[in-house]
């Protein structure tokens, strides 16, 4: 089985090209960081306010287009806290839509694996009438939070990466 890594975290990892967007630009008041933890794992944390019809926070990775058409899912070792989060793929940085998947995290250390042909498209929450995912690159990753409720939050990011079937 082929894999190519998209983004392995340590303690060196420079994590500056990875970015917040919080629904501050929706006019919310929601809170996500994403730092290095002590054990060189991404750690995006946060609070979810839906005050001033806010409800979200994310945190994207934009890179030079990767060719994803030898691989069939994403697989992401990660650590929650029992939330459900959602990892979004763009093959376009400059496309208003991403393609979505949806995964529940357990609290524990765990692979979630992510067909690319599953992960739909979506915009601002809402489902496009257009084809699953079936691009040849990618060039944005994103992990964001948004389930209704104000709520804290800790993802534990290890490593995410593409494989073939």
């Amino acid at each position: 089985m082929t894999s190519k890594i998209i983004f392995d975290f340590n303690k060196n990892s420079n994590i500056k090209e990875w970015r917040i967007v919080n629904d501050g630009v929706m006019g919310g008041l929601s809170e996500g960081s994403f730092t290095l933890s002590p054990d060189g794992h991404g750690l995006f944390e946060g609070e979810i306010s839906l005050e001033n019809n806010g409800g979200f926070t994310s945190v994207r990775h934009r890179f030079d287009k990767l060719q994803v058409t030898a691989y069939s899912y994403i697989s992401i070792h990660l650590k929650g806290d029992g939330k459900k989060y959602q990892f979004r793929v763009k093959d376009d940085s400059s496309t208003n839509y991403s393609y979505i998947n949806t995964f529940a995290t357990s609290g524990e250390w765990e692979e979630i694996k992510v067909s690319l042909k599953d992960m739909y498209p979506s915009f601002r929450g809402r489902k496009l009438d257009l084809p699953n995912f079936s691009k040849e690159y990618i060039e944005e990753i994103v992990f964001l939070i948004g389930n209704k409720r104000t709520e804290n939050f800790q993802l534990l990011i290890d490593k995410i990466t593409l494989h073939q079937p």
